[in-house]
């Protein structure tokens, strides 16, 4: 543990964020009861918005963003790990309120941290990350309010190219579900996932938001919000629900309760930060099981630390697609 390590450290002067490639010394780690040599990341809109400075995400600077983080076990004062352990954390506000994986090493609480899933290696489990994970959550809710691929009709999916949305493509139609994505691009993409179809994305979010449309969807999974999500809504069936897990095009939601008193439908909010550990697990579990492992090769870009700049203002853009795993060892 001896040594230098390199860390991307966000600096804050009036007002202004600015980031780049520091050696730092292990002493400056936050406390925590096991260190990790983190040896991948991910790229998330969230870890965007973090990188340029927007919104409130992060409570104090100097600041260490990602995520998330897939490493091994350097020095432990929990029992369940010890060194040379693989691990995984997603979620806990790192990243935000607590230095994240865009390090090479990383110091959290043992709660925090699950051993690594079979199969998966460090680098998969980042292709799957926080976004995969928040996939199979959602997948899981809508399941535990009764849809399952018995019910016949579409899955919707918006934000479909995105991590989340390329997730639960896979998944979902690995189950056996019949998907619908919903993209402004990528079409081609998201059917070699498993999408049965697309639509543009504007059917969702240009026009009026009745109360009620026609009833369109079996469920939903929703990565956008604001007028994709209430248009969402009067179209879906009578008791049907959505997960809803983003807010890429904001947290207003310009409908009305109409869809929830004349039809029944249910919003499930999923958040992966704070998600209890036996729900994590079983997130896991079923990405271990259901996932693709070949689909999920084709999703994934993997990046080095450096290239982080570029890479945040592109998924700002909407110009990322599927997965993109940083390798914090390749500066």
């Amino acid at each position: 543990m001896a040594g230098p390590f390199k860390a991307w450290v966000l600096e804050e002067s009036d007002g202004k964020v600015t980031g780049g490639l520091q050696d730092l010394e292990v002493d400056r780690l936050p406390a925590g009861d096991v260190t990790v040599a983190v040896e991948y990341s991910t790229l998330n809109y969230k870890d965007g918005m973090i990188l340029n400075g927007i919104g409130k995400l992060v409570r104090a600077y100097p600041h260490v963003p990602g995520v998330d983080f897939a490493g091994t076990v350097e020095a432990s004062d929990d029992p369940r790990f010890k060194p040379g352990d693989k691990v995984v954390c997603t979620g806990w506000r790192v990243g935000e309120a607590y230095w994240g994986g865009y390090s090479q090493k990383a110091r959290v609480k043992g709660d925090w941290l699950l051993h690594l899933p079979e199969p998966f290696d460090t680098r998969l489990a980042m292709a799957i990350g926080t976004a995969g994970v928040t996939a199979a959550l959602a997948l899981d809710a809508l399941e535990d309010e009764g849809l399952s691929p018995d019910v016949e009709g579409d899955l919707l999916v918006t934000g479909a190219s995105g991590g989340v949305g390329s997730v639960a493509v896979a998944l979902a139609a690995k189950a056996g579900y019949r998907v619908v994505a919903s993209t402004g691009k990528a079409q081609q993409y998201l059917l070699d996932l498993g999408a049965a179809a697309t639509i543009e994305r504007s059917e969702l979010s240009e026009g009026p938001v009745r109360p009620l449309d026609k009833e369109r969807w079996i469920g939903a999974v929703d990565n956008v919000g604001s007028t994709t999500l209430a248009k969402m809504l009067s179209q879906m069936r009578y008791r049907s629900s959505v997960a809803a897990c983003g807010l890429v095009a904001g947290a207003d939601l310009p409908g009305s309760v109409i869809p929830f008193l004349l039809r029944g439908v249910r919003l499930i909010g999923i958040d992966s930060v704070m998600c209890p550990r036996d729900q994590r697990e079983a997130a896991w579990a079923r990405l271990a099981r259901d996932l693709p492992m070949g689909l999920l090769e084709t999703m994934t870009q993997v990046e080095p630390i450096s290239a982080l700049p570029d890479l945040a203002g592109k998924i700002l853009k909407g110009q990322v697609q599927g997965r993109v795993v940083v390798d914090v060892n390749a500066t």
